[in-house]
């Protein structure tokens, strides 16, 4: 089977296809759900979810295709709509993404590399936020800065017990 590769322009590439595609973007409410559940965006009101949604764009993937590879940077986040993806860490699978899971928020933090290969283990569509629209969002709503910097400490206060233990 030939695996594909979800790069930057391919992302550009799926989002004008799905806009020109007969498929609807992901519904509204299940866009603001499904974010909602996100652990980054978790404290964030509704009109500023709203905001994000507006930002997500809908992408779909077929099985075998590489979301994201460990190592490589990136300045996607992606949320899990429909379908299942599967993470591999040095070649090997360490979990399962089902829907509602979400990955590469850390990507609209910095540049750094990917801390795991997710690959399309069926046919995916997936909510995508990439670092330009996000950094929109930091200018456009000034209280998401300090929700979004609770959501680190939180996470990696999380990371940190997780370490000692």
């Amino acid at each position: 089977m030939q695996h594909g590769f979800l790069t930057e322009s391919l992302v550009e590439s799926r989002i004008a296809d799905a806009r020109r595609s007969a498929h609807p973007a992901v519904p509204r409410g299940l866009a603001l759900e499904r974010l909602s559940h996100v652990r980054l965006f978790s404290t964030l009101s509704q009109r500023e979810l709203r905001h994000l949604v507006k930002h997500a764009k809908t992408v779909r993937a077929g099985e075998g295709t590489v979301l994201v590879s460990e190592g490589v940077g990136g300045d996607e986040f992606f949320v899990i709509v429909s379908g299942t993806a599967r993470v591999l860490r040095r070649g090997r699978r360490v979990a399962d993404l089902v829907p509602g899971s979400s990955f590469g928020e850390l990507a609209l933090l910095d540049r750094g590399p990917r801390n795991a290969t997710i690959m399309a283990a069926t046919d995916l569509e997936l909510l995508v936020v990439n670092r330009r629209a996000f950094n929109r969002l930091l200018d456009d709503l000034p209280g998401f800065a300090r929700k979004l910097l609770a959501a680190v400490a939180a996470r990696l206060r999380d990371a940190d017990e997780r370490s000692i233990q």
